[in-house]
Formats: C-alpha cells, sequence, structure tokens
C-alpha cells in the first residue's frame, strides 16, 4: 500500500473542502472486507472490521476513530492526526469529535449518480442517524458526491506518472498481440496469450479477467462487455480488442483495431478504411475540443453526430469515463443525455481528470471497427497518454 499516495489525497481532499465550503467529511464503515466503501483504498488503504469513522475537516485536521484491534494499523500508516481506538462503542468518541469541531456540513458518502460516492449503505446510515439523535449534526448531513467527484478526478503528479506507466505497459502488449494475430487463431486464444503476457509480468486485469481481454472479430460480434468466444479469425475479418491492466493500484483502458488482409489484398477495402477513419477523426474531434469547463455531453454530441453525418448508426453507449483506481472511475463522463446516467454528462470538466474516448460503428459484413484512448485534461486542452491509433494495422 503506497500510504504517500493516501497523504496526496487526504491533502487534495482537504483543499477541496475548503474550496466547496464544506466542514467536513465523513466515511463511516465495518466490515470493509465483505462490504468496502470504494473511497477507503484512496484514503485509508486498511480495512476495518468494527465500525469505524474516517473524517478529513476543511481546516486540515483529519480523525480516524476505529476498533482497538485495528488502532495499531492507523498509526503505522500515519496518515491520520487524529486517532482513538475504541472497544464497546463508536458512538462515545465519534460524538466527542463532532462536538468539538462543531461541523455546519457533514458529508456522507450517498449519491444518486456516482456508484463512487455511494458506498455508506442503508444500515450503516440507519446506524448514523441514531447516534447522531439529540446533537442537531443529523441535520446538517449532505451528499459527499462533489468532493468524492472532484477527489477521484483531480490526478496528482504522481498517480499520472503510474497510470503513464500502465498505458505503456498495455500498448506493449497490443503490439505483441499485433504479431500474433493470424488467421485461424479463435477469440480465446487471443485472450490466452494476452492472459500468459499478464501471468508473466505480474500484472492483473483492469476488470473482470472473464472479459478483459474482450476480443471481437468478424462480422455481428458479441457486445461489448461480453467475453471472447471460441469465433475463429478469419481473412476478411476486422478484428478489435478491448484491454486494460491494474498497476501499482491505477487502470489502463485502451482498444485496438486490425484488419486481416485476404490473399489478393494489399489494403483494407474501401468500407473498412472508411470506418476506421470515421472512428479515428471522431476520436480527434473530441479531443481537439475538451477543454476544463465543459460538458461531457457536449464532446459526445461532437463524436456521435459526427459519426452519424458520415452514415453510421448512433453508438450504444457513452463516448468516454473517466479512468484511475478503478477502471470506471470519477463522476463526469462523456456521456449522452439518457436517463441511466443521471446529471454526470452535464458535469463541468476539471484540469487533472483522465478520460477514454471510445467510440465504435459496425462496417456491415467485416465486423466492428472501436479504438479507445485515453486523454489527460490539461489547463487548456488535453494530452494524449496513449500514443492514438493513426492507421489500421492491417495482418498479412
Amino acid at each position: 500500500m503506497n500510504y504517500d499516495i493516501i497523504k496526496e489525497k487526504i491533502n487534495q481532499a482537504i483543499e477541496i473542502l475548503s474550496e466547496k465550503e464544506i466542514d467536513m467529511w465523513l466515511t463511516f464503515v465495518r466490515e470493509t472486507k465483505v462490504s468496502k466503501d470504494p473511497m477507503i483504498d484512496m484514503i485509508v488503504g486498511e480495512n476495518s472490521t468494527w465500525q469505524s469513522a474516517f473524517i478529513i475537516c476543511k481546516d486540515g485536521d483529519t480523525a480516524a476513530i476505529v476498533g482497538s484491534i485495528e488502532e495499531e494499523n492507523i498509526r503505522k500508516a500515519g496518515t491520520y492526526s487524529y486517532i482513538v481506538g475504541y472497544v464497546q462503542s463508536i458512538k462515545e468518541p465519534l460524538l466527542k469529535y463532532l462536538d468539538l469541531k462543531k461541523p455546519k456540513k457533514i458529508a456522507i458518502n450517498y449519491s444518486k449518480n456516482s456508484v463512487l460516492a455511494d458506498g455508506l449503505t442503508f444500515g450503516m446510515y440507519q446506524l448514523l442517524l441514531e447516534y447522531l439523535k439529540g446533537t442537531r449534526c443529523d441535520e446538517k448531513l449532505i451528499s459527499s458526491e462533489e468532493i468524492i467527484s472532484a477527489l477521484r478526478g483531480r490526478k496528482s503528479q504522481t498517480e499520472i506518472s503510474i497510470m503513464k506507466e500502465a498505458i505503456a505497459e498495455t500498448l506493449r502488449i497490443f503490439d505483441e498481440v499485433t504479431a500474433f494475430i493470424k488467421p485461424g487463431k479463435t477469440e480465446k486464444d487471443v485472450a490466452d496469450f494476452v492472459n500468459s503476457k499478464l501471468k508473466e509480468r505480474n500484472f492483473q486485469p483492469a476488470w473482470d479477467s472473464e472479459t478483459c481481454p474482450a476480443v471481437f472479430t468478424g462480422p455481428n460480434p458479441s457486445s461489448a462487455h461480453s467475453g471472447p468466444t471460441d469465433r475463429v479469425i478469419e481473412k476478411g475479418h476486422v478484428v478489435s480488442m478491448d484491454f486494460g491492466i491494474k498497476h501499482k493500484g491505477y487502470c489502463s483502458d485502451l482498444q485496438r483495431c486490425w484488419y486481416i488482409l485476404k490473399d489478393d489484398e494489399t489494403k483494407a477495402p474501401a468500407p473498412v478504411q472508411k470506418g476506421f477513419e470515421v472512428i479515428r477523426d471522431a476520436i480527434q474531434k473530441v479531443a481537439d475540443a475538451i477543454e476544463p469547463g465543459v460538458t461531457g455531453v457536449e464532446m459526445d454530441d461532437i463524436a456521435r453526430n459526427y459519426i452519424v453525418k458520415s452514415g453510421y448508426p448512433e453508438y450504444p453507449h457513452g463516448l468516454g469515463h473517466q479512468v484511475g483506481r478503478e477502471v470506471h472511475d470519477g463522476g463526469a463522463g462523456l456521456f449522452p443525455r439518457w436517463e441511466r446516467y443521471g446529471q454526470t454528462p452535464y458535469m463541468r470538466l476539471e484540469k487533472g481528470q483522465v478520460f477514454t474516448i471510445e467510440p465504435r460503428l459496425p462496417v456491415e459484413g467485416y465486423g466492428v471497427v472501436t479504438v479507445e484512448e485515453e486523454v489527460l485534461i490539461t489547463e487548456s486542452g488535453c494530452e494524449f497518454l496513449s500514443t492514438p491509433q493513426k492507421e489500421l494495422i492491417l495482418i498479412k
């Protein structure tokens, strides 16, 4: 566990609390190996068995109120300044700290829009209300969604450095897949090859191993979140792969696209080449427009409208998502104005956020063309963290 990054993120949280004018952020948990609040790894780094409260205040104070059996672990980590280990009940030390700080706003981890800010279970919420009864602190509870969205989104230089390493290693494996792909191999053969590289280099897949990597060959492939099948790669197929690794606690998420040449071909057929160029150009158009202050839905509109105007159907998903400690991270996304995305398409993008850009389109008779890149939002635009795929990769 990298406690230096945790300290970085706690200090960043203090700044965010001050910016948002929120006095206190309370993460209230128990049995985190069974039911882990998504923020535990980012701001604590240790599991809790008994009821535990991790508190960050805008004035810079931090507190960890934990079971006595876990007090030593928190002290060794050196991440919290005020540490109390209790035996019988968390209520007394928790109320004592709240009375000391007298917060006007207490952010807790619930959210309708973001699963990453929705870590407080309903049972723990009820317990918290019982403990706060009569203190009037229950009237001061608000959602921590704004805090968590900013904290997970605004990457520190240390986080960016690690993510660049993860992306470089991922692209290295994609290059090795280019040398491995041949007609006659199956989607599962490609996935097995990738998994052998993960094992050899001691990496974890960025998401469930059953679908990471996802490999798609030929017309009418499986859905985007399906696992590889026994379908055989054939000449005249478009092949795509969606893949990422988890490296030092941070994820990558990229897609690359190949075309398997027929015996009499030296280049891809015109429909395949056009489909690839539309995807490539859609990604670049978004990269040219994305900057702090724009909304995700505006970015999705750019790619979606361009692809539809080019003669293809809408892709059936969002254009892109944030990446970080989880492959789907942060709050804001490059999402369309669909109900299932809640308010996240309308959130303003911020410097330091890392997004995927991943449109797709079908090419009838050949397969699905999809490319996925990662970009970092900068002061006035974006920086590609992945080396963009500018040419369709041809397999002889």
